[in-house]
């Protein structure tokens, strides 16, 4: 638990400093919160890519990789192209997530905590870089 609290809190502070245009969906009790981070400049890119490569490195992924913690949930990847790193992360139940990258050298993180939260993306192209955090209730 430790551990991926540091991580969350990690990925977040790494976000918050690019400086992003954050959108947030309004919280409701029985709801859950979501932001995505889009770097607007190469150096963004770069910086965000480069966590996210440092996170797969650290967790041992390689290319696309899916890991669930509770019950009820479901995911799933679909990469052409080549160099493409994506990953789901879930911890909680009820969670529901997909990836498709399409292209080369793109790089997505998907991460899910608390309960019942729904996050599907795509990614169309090369070097797109990007992450989406949730949480529900």
């Amino acid at each position: 638990m430790k551990k991926t609290v540091f991580t969350l809190i990690s990925i977040s502070l790494l976000a918050g400093s690019l400086g992003q245009v954050v959108m947030a969906v309004p919280a409701q009790a029985g709801g859950s919160i979501s932001f995505n981070v889009a770097p607007r400049s190469g150096a963004e890119a770069d910086l965000l890519a480069t966590g996210l490569r440092a996170y797969s490195l650290y967790r041992d992924l390689k290319g696309g990789d899916i890991r669930q913690l509770g019950n009820g949930n479901s995911a799933g990847i679909a990469q052409g192209g080549r160099r493409n790193l994506g990953f789901i992360r879930q911890q909680g139940d009820g969670h529901s997530a997909t990836l498709q990258q399409n292209g080369n050298d793109n790089a997505y993180g998907i991460f899910q905590y608390g309960r019942n939260t729904d996050n599907n993306v795509v990614q169309r192209g090369n070097n797109g870089i990007g992450a989406t955090f949730s949480y529900g209730w």
